[in-house]
């Protein structure tokens, strides 16, 4: 428990997609120091005894569960919530899958897989990837948004304008959100708790690992925002530099293309160098690798790069 919150959220008090009907687990003053105990992506399907063939039994109307969502006074449209990242609390087990059908390489890659990560929820030093590669850990909540003005009942799975599933691993402990609120309380959940995730989350699964978070929820009025922003508190990317990176990249007049042609090209890296199973390959890059846009502007063609860091290795 926290000693320090106003309020504690169990995971119990869950739900699926975003609605602004639901009915809000708590109501909250501005200026709330909340602990929300989130459960992983699976919403507790996989397991730290799960094997490859509870992939294929996965619900996928149960997956992404987010906690809340808390009614926060004098929420109106127009205004942000302001969320304060404190801190993280993790549990020290998660898991990696390739889920058929699912991910950038989906075509490649059409088997299920899994890997079970086990690690020190104290000391976060890099977790065990089979039997070289240790992967540097940095918490974070995947899914962290309010409810939509648009009625109804909407998937979880698309990120959105009011935030949702962003899946941006800046978010970490330390980071300032502001999300655009279009309901009155603004509704807000959050859960897709990760242990570590590469920018891109390739292979469409990171670290997902429940654990509880610690935010601060305030307001900012009548600040129009239009999508989420944030301010980090400073380098974002020190538990990957120590070693350098290889890149590879991909070339051509389509990011998405180039995209798969850039993690493609790392998987082959990968594979080939350290005698990897492709697939594992694919989990690996996923949840350490980035993806990022490196040129934009020289037509027809643009440049898309993948960094891997080397210390997982090394």
């Amino acid at each position: 428990m926290c000693n320090n919150c106003d309020y504690t959220i169990h995971g119990r008090h869950h739900h699926f997609g975003w609605d602004n009907s639901f009915v809000p687990t708590e109501r909250v003053a501005p200026g709330s120091t909340i602990e929300f105990q989130c459960l992983d992506a699976s919403g507790g399907q996989l397991q730290a005894d799960s094997t490859v063939a509870d992939v294929a039994l996965l619900d996928f109307a149960k997956v992404n569960p987010v906690t809340g969502p808390i009614y926060v006074d004098g929420a109106e449209p127009g205004d942000a919530l302001k969320i304060t990242i404190e801190a993280f609390k993790p549990s020290g087990f998660g898991w990696t899958a390739n889920i058929p059908g699912f991910g950038l390489l989906a075509d490649d890659f059409p088997q299920p897989a899994l890997n079970i990560w086990t690690y020190d929820a104290t000391s976060l030093e890099p977790a065990l990837f089979g039997r070289q590669a240790r992967v540097p850990l940095k918490p974070f909540a995947g899914t962290i948004g309010n409810a939509l003005a648009e009625m109804g009942l909407h998937s979880v799975v698309p990120p959105r304008r009011v935030g949702g599933n962003l899946d941006i691993r800046d978010l970490a402990a330390g980071t300032t959100l502001y999300l655009p609120v279009e309901v009155a309380g603004a509704l807000f959940s959050v859960g897709d708790t990760h242990a570590a995730q590469g920018d891109g989350e390739v292979c469409g699964t990171a670290i997902e690992s429940p654990m509880d978070v610690v935010l601060k929820l305030d307001l900012v009025k009548d600040i129009r925002l239009k999508t989420p922003r944030f301010t980090t508190p400073g380098p974002v990317t020190r538990h990957l530099d120590a070693k350098g990176y290889e890149v590879t990249t991909g070339i051509g007049p389509d990011l998405m293309t180039g995209a798969r042609e850039a993690v493609s090209q790392m998987i082959d890296l990968l594979a080939g160098r350290y005698g990897m199973d492709p697939v594992e390959a694919y989990m690996l890059v996923s949840v350490c690798g980035d993806l990022r846009i490196s040129e934009i502007v020289d037509m027809p063609n643009w440049v898309v790069s993948f960094y891997f860091p080397r210390c997982v290795f090394e």
